[in-house]
């Protein structure tokens, strides 16, 4: 009876083990939440966004099948150009008046080889969803100097601005659009260990 009880303790044990959680929350001060468009078709504008939070759950440091939610406030967007920021704000854009914030939310988090990932989730800009498709590649865990447990990534991904309502569509005098229609994310993300 006594084995019985031990196994039974040990398998409870080895189960609960097996989907222990960890809790991983952004840092803030080395995180980029970036993007880049083109610009009159022959150039390039990039820009960030100053304000978000997200966390991070995964059940082991590969962070197979993590969970990832994220957060951004629309109105943090910096393209170092105040005019421009304030007409990515108007309703030609994100209208962040009514829509101040931009959500994610995993749906799947798989290791397709060595460091690199696929991660798929339902973004929400202004009143819209879609599924969207990152490429992730994950830079490791490390020890800080003050011994908290860290870990990085980079996320790259396109999405159509079109699909979520941010329809600007100004041309140049030669038909060539003044904002181009496809949106590069580059984001860097650091997190922490809780």
């Amino acid at each position: 009876m006594k084995s019985l009880m031990a196994f039974i303790f040990a398998f409870v044990m080895l189960a609960s083990a097996a989907t222990a959680q960890t809790n991983w929350v952004i840092d803030k001060s080395h995180t980029k939440i970036g993007f880049a468009v083109d610009h009159l078709v022959i150039s390039e504008v990039e820009g960030y966004f100053r304000t978000f939070d997200g966390k991070v759950t995964s059940k082991g440091d590969d962070f197979q099948d993590a969970t990832i939610e994220f957060s951004v406030d629309i109105n943090s967007i910096n393209t170092d150009n105040k005019d421009r920021d304030n007409h990515l704000r108007s309703d030609d854009f994100f209208n962040a008046e009514k829509y101040p914030k931009m959500t994610f939310k995993s749906t799947s988090f798989k290791k397709v080889k060595d460091k690199k990932y696929k991660l798929t989730g339902d973004l929400t800009i202004r009143n819209t969803t879609k599924r969207v498709d990152l490429d992730v590649t994950f830079n490791g865990i490390v020890k800080d100097p003050w011994g908290n447990t860290k870990a990085g990534f980079k996320i790259t991904g396109e999405l159509n601005r079109f699909d979520y309502g941010l329809k600007f569509n100004a041309l140049t005098e030669l038909g060539g659009a003044v904002v181009g229609e496809d949106v590069r994310l580059n984001i860097n993300i650091e997190v922490d260990k809780k």
